[in-house]
């Protein structure tokens, strides 16, 4: 339940465990954010699925429209406005309740406290990774462009302000210099 989307999400491996051919998908090319955080995500594609609400002596069926998205999940679908508008459903969170009217009464549906916490220790987990990996993409860019390409030639080197030119070894006739900085200390 999340009444703060304005998208039904279905997750492409729930599609596939429901055995829906994906050709069954229509197109689609809008992007959309905020199931993983700072990430834009565009659809495989749409597709209508017909739902039931409640049991054989009380049930409610309307058709949603979902997009499909490819990357892992934590739950199976996530329920937006469209569909508590298209039910009539209202969702309580403190209760983990969805109720919604139905031909013989009130549907309710609902889970238990520890699976829900479950859901949000895998969401939160699979935020923290693509967190991660999105850090570590930046640091590797960072890396990559402070890091010198050994295959250019990088010229001459100059040495800094204020260093002098010092033999290595006065008694070697070789006479191979070295530069060192003129502010440093006697040690």
């Amino acid at each position: 339940m999340d009444v703060g989307s304005g998208l039904n999400i279905m997750y492409a491996k729930t599609l596939d465990e429901m055995r829906v051919d994906r050709t069954n998908l229509r197109p689609i090319r809008a992007p959309f954010h905020g199931v993983v955080p700072s990430k834009q995500v565009v659809p495989l594609g749409q597709i209508d699925l017909r739902i039931i609400f409640g049991d054989q002596s009380n049930y409610k069926t309307e058709t949603l429209t979902f997009d499909v998205v490819g990357f892992p999940r934590t739950f199976h679908a996530i329920l937006g406005r469209p569909c508590y508008a298209k039910f009539m459903a209202v969702p309580n969170y403190t209760y983990l309740k969805l109720k919604m009217t139905g031909p013989c009464g009130v549907i309710t549906v609902g889970t238990s406290f520890q699976r829900a916490y479950e859901c949000e220790v895998e969401c939160c987990g699979h935020a923290a990774t693509v967190v991660a990996s999105k850090e570590l993409a930046n640091l590797r860019e960072e890396v990559a462009e402070k890091t010198p390409d050994a295959k250019k030639s990088t010229g001459s080197f100059e040495s800094a302000k204020g260093s002098k030119e010092v033999l290595m070894d006065p008694s070697s006739s070789k006479g191979k210099k070295v530069r060192i900085g003129t502010a440093l200390s006697s040690e």
